[in-house]
Order: C-alpha cells, then sequence, then structure tokens
C-alpha cells in the first residue's frame, strides 16, 4: 500500500518570515506584522504580501471594467519562487513610487555606522 507524506502545515507567520529571508535574497527589505490568523509582509509602497498559511496574495493592479482590484497568488510552500514574483513587481513600484525624501532619510540614518536622529 502507498502512503502519502504527511502534509507539513506552517502557519501565517512562518510562511511570511520564509517569504521575507526569500526577498532578502534578493536584496529586498520587507517587514512581517502578525496576527488575527493572517500575516502580512510589507515590502514597498502600495506592496504588501498576504498570507493565510496556503497562499501568499498581493495586489498587482485594478480591472477598469470590472471596477475591481486584481491580485497574484502563489502557494505559500514555495516562498523561493513568489518571492522572485514579488522581486519584479516590486522593481516595477520602485521606479513608479520612488522613497520619499523623509523614508530615504531615516533609512539611511538607520544603517550601521550612520549618525543616530534624535
Amino acid at each position: 500500500m502507498l502512503l502519502k507524506p504527511p502534509v507539513i502545515a506552517f502557519s501565517p507567520a512562518q510562511n511570511a518570515h520564509a517569504l521575507r529571508r526569500a526577498l532578502a535574497e534578493h536584496d529586498i527589505e520587507s517587514d512581517v506584522h502578525d496576527g488575527y490568523g493572517l500575516a502580512l509582509v510589507s515590502v514597498w509602497v502600495g506592496l504588501v504580501v498576504w498570507c493565510d498559511g496556503v497562499w501568499f496574495w498581493w495586489r498587482v493592479g485594478w480591472d477598469e471594467r470590472r471596477k475591481r482590484v486584481v491580485y497574484a497568488r502563489h502557494p505559500a510552500a514555495e516562498p523561493a519562487r513568489a518571492a522572485r514574483r514579488v522581486a519584479f513587481r516590486s522593481a516595477d513600484l520602485r521606479q513608479n513610487h520612488p522613497r520619499s525624501e523623509l523614508i530615504a532619510g531615516l533609512a539611511s540614518s538607520s544603517r550601521p555606522g550612520s549618525e543616530s536622529i534624535r
């Protein structure tokens, strides 16, 4: 009799942290926020990846005809492949929405070796 391998289930937060690590391999900084059975990976202005433990999903556009948001999704079991897709979306958004001067200043001052903000 052929047995199926056990399903390894990870929490939304565990999957989100795996995505964050995979995004770091693409030199993309992100934050993970967890609660209420979902986890969010904040990547850039207009790019937040949601995770319910099964899927990652993020906004990719707007359907003008239907007047609704268009989402992409990817299985949470494949964080490296999802990170590659999110990296493409991030690159597109970074061209159209660069960091504001305030945020750029805060980001550069929080790096090691720079002066702290007082």
